[in-house]
């Protein structure tokens, strides 16, 4: 027949004090002897308005109180200090169990103590050697053993931060004494009264603590590294639900939070958040005989937390947000789906969104960074979303534009763009893994040979759109493309615009063969070899339209 269970708490607070005095009530009505330290720097007023709270109570004993600093070996003294005072007072106490004024007992402490009964002589704290396993998060791990720590990093962040470069820089290496392994873990533990007396009273306690005064965060080392040494059953796990952040900062938890609390069957959780009043009137919850046994299953709350830990630290694709703006590189993802840009076609396709709206499953835009206005489908002057037409809101932050356009549309987005049009996201699309890209170089020239400009104003213009698209081809074909690129010399598809088109609509939308049965009109090409001979005859050299020969029966240009 095993042995009675009784449960002793060592309470540890520091502020909202009402709230604390609340949980020691919780603690002793269950049935648990509580042994209670409050902050040295806590204000006397609020020290006497707890102990007012609690005096009715006069089998709760309050422990010397020492002043603590987070980070320090004071939290380590205080907790030694309760769990001393807890075990002389209490000769029936079988387990200490570390709690805080932000910790709320989830199921009656009859349950934790018969899940105690269960698991005779075994210690619950979480320990795992600082040596092999990265425990923490965003800060130190060995060297919080091997170096000394005198000052509070909080306090004195700046002098923290300086000597510890001093010391990596002198090489300094504390030695751990002789028979301890550093092990570190959460400070919310249950030990067994052996093990807990064992560490207490340990010959070589002194040379420990001087040791330990002069490393980093004790209190998440010291019994974690001690009970290594003294107990005969370790469950490197804490019956405490404590969830931390990637910063390493507790998460809180709030009233919203209480049925994925009571799903977990966890016995004790923390961080609870001091106005979650209704968490503090559900809990702790008895479910029934049935339940008596229910083994914790933090599973439930770690995919919670870790699913906010993405949204919070990745957030949703294309949606930008202060944790990851302006910071390049740190979006997920640019944009939020695919998406299509044709270069050219317009220039050779009268009427192409017409044309190609009715044969895609996207919604086809003019040339949205056209310099005159955004030209939305079915020329609205409010698109998606609410956003609207104007040029001075685009320019504003076009990469804001075009992925709030992305974003706020179920339908996949197509616009056309040209070297007429602001070139401020050509970096931008082409690294973006979501763009579909297709251009013929060199089209811009075929509107400009029906303008009836005067040839020196259409000389001029070709030279600007020109030195624009060898611009926006260098980075097309820079090592760092990762979007979807095809690029076709105006020749080259004037050789061939039907096949070439049937292509170009089988990738902005997958469909079935064929996607079309007519092709659009195209502009008329005739003179168009003697119309670059005549740019050339002027001093400019036409780069980007392949080869059109310049033969004598073609319509000629005069300057």
């Amino acid at each position: 027949m095993t042995a009675p269970v009784r449960l002793g708490i060592a309470f540890l607070c520091h502020d909202h004090l009402d709230v604390a005095a609340q949980m020691v009530r919780l603690w002793r009505d269950g049935g648990a002897a509580v042994a209670i330290h409050v902050d040295r720097r806590t204000p006397p007023d609020q020290v006497a308005a707890m102990q007012e709270r609690l005096s009715d109570l006069d089998d709760i004993v309050w422990a010397k109180r020492h002043q603590c600093d987070w980070g320090m070996f004071s939290m380590v003294r205080a907790t030694q200090e309760t769990a001393r005072t807890l075990l002389d007072q209490f000769d029936d106490v079988t387990h200490v169990l570390v709690a805080s004024g932000a910790c709320l007992p989830l199921r009656p402490v009859a349950e934790l103590c018969d899940y105690l009964r269960r698991h005779p002589r075994v210690d619950f704290i979480e320990s795992v050697s600082a040596q092999e396993v990265g425990w923490t998060v965003g800060g130190l791990n060995l060297e919080r053993f091997q170096q000394f720590f005198p000052v509070s990093w909080r306090k004195n962040r700046r002098i923290f931060d300086m000597l510890v470069d001093l010391q990596r820089r002198l090489r300094i290496k504390r030695r751990m004494p002789e028979g301890l392994v550093p092990h570190l873990g959460s400070q919310w533990w249950c030990l067994t009264r052996e093990t807990l007396t064992a560490i207490l009273t340990d010959p070589r306690r002194a040379a420990f603590e001087r040791f330990f005064r002069w490393s980093w965060i004790p209190d998440e080392s010291y019994f974690q590294t001690l009970v290594r040494r003294h107990s005969t059953r370790i469950e490197s796990r804490s019956l405490t639900l404590s969830k931390f952040d990637h910063t390493g900062r507790p998460y809180n938890f709030y009233c919203d939070h209480a049925e994925l609390l009571a799903l977990s069957r966890c016995f004790v959780a923390r961080k609870i958040w001091p106005g979650a009043h209704d968490l503090h009137q559900a809990f702790p919850r008895d479910l029934g005989p049935d339940h008596v046994r229910d083994e914790p299953d933090p599973s439930r709350v770690e995919r919670m937390i870790s699913l906010a830990a993405n949204r919070r630290t990745l957030g949703r694709p294309g949606l930008y947000m202060q944790s990851r703006f302006p910071a390049k590189d740190r979006e997920n993802g640019k944009t939020a789906a695919p998406y299509a840009v044709l270069q050219g076609f317009t220039d050779l396709f009268p009427r192409f969104e017409e044309w190609l709206q009715s044969r895609v499953d996207a919604e086809v835009h003019g040339h949205l960074f056209s310099p005159d206005g955004v030209e939305f489908a079915g020329g609205r002057q409010i698109g998606p979303g609410a956003i609207p037409a104007y040029p001075e809101t685009r320019d504003y932050d076009p990469a804001g534009f075009l992925t709030s356009l992305i974003r706020i549309s179920d339908r996949k987005q197509l616009f056309q763009f040209s070297p007429r049009d602001q070139q401020a996201l050509n970096w931008f699309m082409v690294t973006d893994p979501n763009a579909t890209l297709r251009i013929i170089t060199g089209a811009w020239v075929v509107p400009l040979m029906h303008s009836g400009m005067p040839f020196d104003d259409i000389r001029h213009i070709a030279a600007r759109l020109q030195q624009t698209e060898l611009a926006q081809l260098d980075i097309l074909r820079s090592v760092w493309v990762k979007a979807d690129v095809q690029i076709w010399e105006l020749a080259d598809f004037a050789a061939r615009p039907a096949a070439l088109l049937q292509r170009v609509v089988r990738d902005v939308t997958p469909g079935v063969w064929p996607l079309f049965d007519q092709p659009p009109a195209l502009r008329p090409l005739d003179g168009l070899g003697r119309f670059l001979q005549q740019l050339r005859n002027a001093g400019l050299q036409p780069r980007l339209m392949g080869d059109f020969p310049a033969t004598r029966s073609e319509k000629e240009w005069h300057v």
